[in-house]
């Protein structure tokens, strides 16, 4: 039996080196016997680079010796060795097939690093506090051109004048959205529109959480339409501006387990309940539910136009605006502050779900600390799913009216 000469199985034998070919395919050559092979010669994988190099990196020709060489313009260093390399992935013989590469202590710019981003679109909601924020910044940091999608204009903007300060190059735009309002989601849309062509990333994370009960402008329990109906159709409109390899992630929560929706009892009522029936978690476990069976059947309907959907959580009880509603919410959050996620390293699974290139091909999955999870039975029911999607058309109808955008036209997937 061979024994490995290190505990890591990707760890070349000694007389072998990793060369990368330009269109990015990872080779192996074995300085003793003078031959190549495409295979690993440990794990017998074959390995794929992506097309671009990492942030503040160059490829240049060396005038005297005319190889080849990569310039670090941050470190002020060269290398014969492709940087690339550090972040190849192996081929995959099924979509689903990758292995965990971070997990809950990992944070979101731990995910990105070496990445470039630049030419990259993200539409963020709730881009102003909390995970979004996070997300946003890192996100930036590494080149994105980033829409923070919030309802308070002014925190928008001090956020962003934060991450210029620490990286003056970052690209930041803000436009209004207020998801208590499916035409304020229309003109957000609109606005988006006018000024960008594509959206790379589309980040479904802005949220409420046991708040009192109150019904929006457009007549829906609040925290229904906050966390999934006014993204539900913010979704569906951003839709065609999301290119071929483009993803949307939703921001969603363990919470989704403990719902109470089924095939049986779902309905407008049931899930925009009205004062008698309301109880604070209960909503907002339902609403989450939602998340996950909409991202479920968004990437079925999608799964021939190269988008990925995903849904994930985020971290248990992450100290945040989100627990402000109530001073024992504050509280008992805050007591866990010191054994939970803090909200870089909560922001890791977004940014994960977003921008990992071995996720390219792979949709309708529900990610937990940067890996595959098991949904619950409920999140797992096509059936009802078809029926919440069926439900939220018919609501954005009831305030838009019968040809409400988006959920009759040619560019719609339904």
């Amino acid at each position: 039996m061979n024994v490995p000469d290190s505990d890591s199985e990707d760890e070349l034998p000694p007389g072998w080196e990793e060369r990368v070919t330009m269109d990015g395919s990872v080779f192996y050559a074995n300085h003793l016997t003078k031959l190549t092979q495409w295979t690993h010669p440990r794990t017998g994988k074959k390995k794929l680079v992506s097309g671009e190099l990492p942030y503040g990196w160059e490829r240049c020709v060396d005038k005297n010796t005319g190889k080849v060489i990569y310039v670090d313009h941050d470190n002020k260093r060269t290398t014969y060795t492709d940087p690339r390399l550090a972040f190849a992935v192996e081929e995959k013989d099924h979509a689903n097939d990758y292995r965990q590469r971070f997990d809950a202590s990992s944070t979101a710019l731990q995910v990105l690093h070496g990445r470039d981003l630049t030419n990259k679109v993200a539409l963020i909601t709730g881009a102003n506090s909390g995970i979004g924020f996070e997300t946003a910044r890192a996100l930036a940091k590494h080149g994105c051109t980033v829409i923070f999608a919030c309802r308070n204009m002014l925190s928008a903007q001090e956020c962003v004048y934060k991450i210029v300060a620490e990286k003056g190059s970052a690209r930041c735009e803000i436009v209004h959205l207020d998801l208590k309002s499916l035409e304020s989601v229309k003109e957000c849309v609109k606005d988006v529109k006018n000024n960008f062509k594509k959206i790379d990333m589309v980040i479904l994370n802005a949220g409420v959480c046991g708040i009192p009960y109150s019904k929006t402008g457009d007549g829906f329990e609040t925290t229904f339409q906050v966390n999934y109906l006014g993204h539900f159709y913010l979704a569906l409109l951003l839709r065609p501006l999301v290119p071929v390899g483009g993803r949307f992630v939703v921001v969603s929560s363990e919470s989704h387990r403990f719902a109470d929706l089924t095939t049986e009892t779902i309905s407008p009522g049931t899930l925009s309940v009205e004062s008698k029936n309301y109880w604070g978690m209960l909503v907002y476990n339902n609403s989450k539910l939602c998340n996950v069976l909409f991202a479920r059947l968004f990437a079925k309907k999608l799964q021939d136009s190269g988008i990925s959907v995903f849904s994930l959580h985020p971290g248990n009880m992450v100290y945040s605006k989100l627990c402000n509603s109530w001073w024992f919410y504050k509280l008992i959050f805050y007591i866990s502050r010191p054994f939970t996620k803090s909200l870089l390293q909560a922001a890791s699974t977004s940014v994960f779900c977003a921008t990992a290139q071995e996720l390219n091909g792979t949709t309708g999955v529900y990610f937990n600390n940067c890996y595959r999870c098991q949904e619950s039975s409920a999140a797992q029911d096509d059936e009802l799913a078809e029926n919440l999607w069926d439900i939220s058309c018919d609501m954005v109808r009831q305030v838009l009216g019968p040809d409400a955008e988006a959920l009759s036209t040619p560019e719609s997937p339904l």
